[in-house]
């Protein structure tokens, strides 16, 4: 299985980079940030509970995102593998997601960090926001503190994979294609499990 942990601050293009992926690979996308939506909007009570968190810019609590991340896998019994999109966003997500991928047999095989200038992020997002009419992408300060969130938080979690020889970085501003075949060449170095 090829198992890409698809990483990156808001904004990055990890929802362009990923739709290539799943293409080219048949890879099973799980987007945290499709699954809490489609939670919100139903208004389960996953969603409830998400949305006062994802309000303020805020991560979503890991039980929360780790217990949809298995109900995920499951769904999936023989994937050639998963793009993990926006998820893990912290150390302990990343700690649980080697435990739950060992559990089905199987491993992360790289992280795809996409690296983007503060500057370039902010007026990404608040296109996306004109564009999409996504809320949380509406207004600057809370794309800021989105941002800082990811810089404080979830920036560590590149270095979870480094020290397991895992991690590929891609600048990723440019052409879309160019940036895809940069990921392309870093996938062809990894071990698939």
């Amino acid at each position: 299985m090829l198992n890409i942990v698809l990483f990156g601050p808001p904004g990055a293009g990890k929802g362009t980079q990923s739709a290539k992926l799943i293409e080219d690979y048949g890879l099973v996308h799980l987007s945290t940030g499709d699954l809490l939506r489609a939670e919100r909007k139903a208004q389960t009570p996953l969603g409830i509970k998400a949305n006062q968190y994802i309000e303020k810019g805020n991560l979503v609590p890991d039980e929360v995102v780790i217990g949809m991340i298995e109900n995920k896998i499951k769904e999936y019994p023989n994937p050639k593998g998963f793009i993990f999109d926006g998820f893990p966003r912290t150390v302990p997500q990343a700690e649980a997601l080697d435990v739950l991928l060992a559990h089905h047999q199987t491993a992360i095989s790289t992280m795809i960090a996409l690296e983007v200038e503060y500057n370039e992020l902010v007026e990404r997002l608040l296109k996306r926001g004109a564009d999409s009419g996504r809320a949380d992408d509406q207004d600057e300060n809370i794309i800021k503190n989105r941002i800082n969130v990811y810089n404080n938080e979830t920036l560590p979690v590149a270095d979870f994979y480094k020290k397991q020889n895992k991690l590929a970085s891609i600048y990723g501003i440019g052409e879309i294609d160019e940036i895809y075949n940069q990921i392309s060449i870093a996938l062809s170095k990894v071990k698939v499990f």
